[in-house]
């Protein structure tokens, strides 16, 4: 196979930092004997697939998890390997955050063949450190380095969402009514804070289990450091859970300081209409009475007796309101 379109790098990892980035010929004639290999593919390429059965000689159930279109994070033990799934949040230009990269890592003792669709800026932070001399010496020191940097990449988009549901709880703590505020705009706001939250710890909770499941997992290629490494990454983990579950409570709290706000904003205006209409009562009863069609109807013929029934009004209205405030009604 000539056609290298969907090779993106691959590595050879002199045990010591530095890795020496080779072509594809190379790739197709390594041997254990060379030193570990990293092997970056293009999992959009059609090539990839040919290349994982037929030159890599992987399993086909193994061939499909690393070319599967959606994955969620796991860990999957085999007889001569691991394959972990991953995600990263996305930090690519124009793209949501809550939109995670996933990789697909086969990990063996001298091996580690890695595929994506886009973008994970957490491979360019090892290649900038391969090429540095400071990278992985090992296959279980490279996946336990890109486990840390995926779960680093994360903490922007966290803060960025506490930020922001903390910029919501003082505007509403700030505002003594609901009126001085665009209330649809922070309901909006809040949705997509919440969307976001879900969406992230649904993939994050997953990726927790898979990490914890693979430092517990025995394998020569999986030495001291490197465990440790993934058991402090898995930490950090759980404290980005504990992070979006505090954005979702209080995301969850501010919705139902709105919602109360607005609801007693809502029985205030209704008070007042029930008041105008218990004060509106008796006249419109009274201006319903006299504009009966009938004889009989008392100061017909009396010029003055329209200033005199609106003088009587007036008084009503004025015994109303006393009546209203003895009572405390207003």
């Amino acid at each position: 196979m000539t056609d290298s379109r969907h090779l993106i790098c691959a590595y050879l990892l002199d045990g010591e930092g530095r890795g020496s980035e080779i072509d594809w010929e190379a790739t197709n004639n390594w041997s254990p004997e060379s030193g570990d290999l990293w092997v970056h593919l293009d999992g959009a390429e059609e090539q990839t697939r040919d290349w994982l059965g037929d030159t890599a000689a992987l399993d086909g159930y193994v061939v499909d998890g690393l070319i599967a279109d959606t994955t969620r994070p796991r860990c999957d033990l085999y007889h001569n390997g691991v394959l972990l799934i991953l995600r990263g949040v996305n930090l690519n230009s124009g793209a949501d955050f809550e939109d995670m990269v996933s990789i697909r890592i086969w990990i063996e003792r001298h091996r580690v063949i890695t595929t994506g669709f886009r973008r994970l800026l957490a491979v360019n932070d090892i290649r900038e450190q391969l090429a540095l001399g400071n990278g992985p010496t090992s296959t279980g020191r490279f996946v336990a380095r890109l486990s840390a940097g995926l779960t680093e990449r994360m903490g922007p988009a966290i803060e960025e969402l506490t930020d922001e549901v903390a910029d919501l709880e003082g505007l509403l703590a700030d505002s003594d009514d609901t009126t001085s505020m665009d209330t649809q705009d922070i309901r909006q706001k809040l949705a997509n804070v919440r969307r976001v939250a879900i969406a992230l710890r649904r993939y994050i909770a997953a990726q927790r289990e898979a990490l914890n499941r693979l430092s517990q997992l025995e394998g020569t290629w999986l030495d001291s450091p490197a465990r440790g490494r993934l058991r402090d990454t898995v930490d950090r983990v759980t404290r980005v859970i504990e992070e979006l579950d505090e954005v979702r409570e209080l995301s969850a709290v501010i919705q139902d300081e709105l919602r109360n706000r607005m609801s007693q904003r809502m029985e205030r205006t209704m008070y007042v209409l029930t008041v105008v209409a218990a004060i509106m009562l008796p006249l419109g009863f009274l201006t319903g009475l006299l504009g009966v069609n009938v004889g009989g109807i008392p100061g017909s013929q009396t010029p003055w007796a329209f200033w005199a029934v609106c003088v009587g009004m007036v008084v009503l209205v004025a015994i109303e309101v006393w009546l209203f405030k003895r009572f405390k009604w207003l």
